[in-house]
């Protein structure tokens, strides 16, 4: 198995879906492109016309199928443009982590009872296009699971009252969308660079017939099925996608509890300190202040499952303190800087970071650039030079 930190590819030099390197995967989630969470993009989602409601389902349901498709068109083609990945790569990003929904294979969908935007692939296929062209290593992220991974969530594109994944026929339609993925990424040349499928996307959390399900079923089978679709193709070697799963410190369990068989598999870790505090089982040196943030960065240990990439993370602080003086993002810049430096150090101790996201649209009813890496630049918390950042030895003396 070769090296687990990943080298891009480009046009010039394509050896196999994974070249060894020493280099670290430096990269932005397109959060809200594929799966749009009003959260996060409170003025583009007025703009489509889906005002108060909640989730993707809900919008499409209120507009109406042929009023949802246009303005979900409209949205797809400028959330994020080719000009956006060139952006990425001149600040020296060299991944883009893609969330999606099981719907963008149009006939996975209920008709008669679910409600989601159709015409989505082609502008994934343009993406993916662009960023191949660019260079750029790509990740594909099942974010959105048939029947929701967990209750109430926007982000699974539905506000369901209830997981509803874990159960046979649901798991169904997902092996089914993971196998026509694979198949799309092997003999479509736009999606030349996609060198990872991640099989769910947060699922629940704890030890219960849920996740027990998920470990002893849900995985093994999907890793199953995405290997039989490569064999059908001939896929062999390090042309093989990387499967990836949620690693055991999202608290689902042991991903490999019920695996066979680990080559070219990856993990997933979030890791937003906005949820942790000094009442947390996980993070109890947290606390409130600025130095409790910073020290948890520094003193941060991500290790576990290998090889693993932080494929979620953020500047934002708990909802309490963001907008305390100390935190306020304007006038508290320095810190930012400081404290965004010391969270990729410690996840390039792993295999390397996403950042949630690339863009952010008023959220709360400001342009908070803590949720957005191209506002972060802008606004100095993050340099156009990662080098910068990474020699800038933020957690001296801590």
């Amino acid at each position: 198995m070769p090296s687990a930190a990943w080298m891009p590819q480009d046009n010039h030099e394509i050896t196999g879906r994974w070249l060894p390197a020493s280099g670290k995967i430096r990269g932005v989630n397109l959060g809200s492109q594929f799966i749009v969470e009003p959260w996060m993009a409170s003025n583009e989602w007025n703009e489509m016309g889906c005002g108060s409601t909640k989730s993707e389902f809900d919008c499409v349901s209120q507009l109406g199928q042929a009023n949802a498709n246009s303005a979900w068109a409209e949205h797809w083609s400028t959330w994020t443009t080719k000009d956006d990945i060139t952006e990425m790569q001149s600040y020296g990003l060299n991944t883009i982590r893609i969330p999606v929904g099981y719907w963008i294979r149009e006939d996975l969908v209920y008709s008669n009872s679910e409600h989601f935007p159709q015409g989505g692939l082609q502008y994934l296929e343009q993406i993916c296009g662009w960023a191949s062209d660019a260079g750029m290593y790509i990740i594909i992220d099942l974010h959105g699971a048939p029947g929701a991974q967990v209750a109430g969530n926007p982000d699974t594109g539905q506000l369901a009252p209830s997981p509803g994944f874990y159960i046979e026929y649901q798991y169904e339609r997902a092996y089914e969308f993971l196998e026509w993925m694979t198949n799309i990424i092997h003999t479509n040349n736009n999606y030349r660079n996609v060198g990872m499928l991640e099989v769910v996307n947060e699922p629940e959390q704890g030890q219960d017939s849920d996740t027990n399900s998920m470990r002893q079923q849900y995985y093994p089978t999907a890793w199953q099925r995405i290997r039989a679709a490569e064999d059908a193709l001939e896929i062999a070697g390090q042309n093989r996608l990387h499967i990836q799963m949620m690693n055991a410190k999202w608290g689902s369990g042991d991903p490999n509890q019920y695996l066979t068989n680990d080559t070219f598999a990856a993990y997933d870790d979030h890791r937003y300190l906005k949820w942790s505090d000094d009442n947390s089982i996980n993070d109890p040196g947290t606390g409130q202040t600025l130095a409790a943030y910073l020290k948890e960065s520094c003193i941060d240990d991500r290790s576990g499952n290998w090889p693993t990439v932080v494929g979620e993370f953020s500047l934002s602080v708990a909802d309490n303190l963001q907008y305390q003086p100390d935190f306020t993002p304007d006038s508290n810049v320095a810190w930012y800087q400081k404290w965004f430096a010391a969270q990729i150090i410690a996840y390039e101790k792993q295999e390397g970071w996403i950042f949630w996201s690339w863009k952010a649209d008023w959220i709360g009813g400001v342009n908070d650039w803590r949720w957005s890496y191209q506002a972060a630049v802008a606004a100095g918390a993050i340099p156009e030079d990662l080098n910068h950042a990474l020699e800038s030895n933020p957690c001296s003396g801590i």
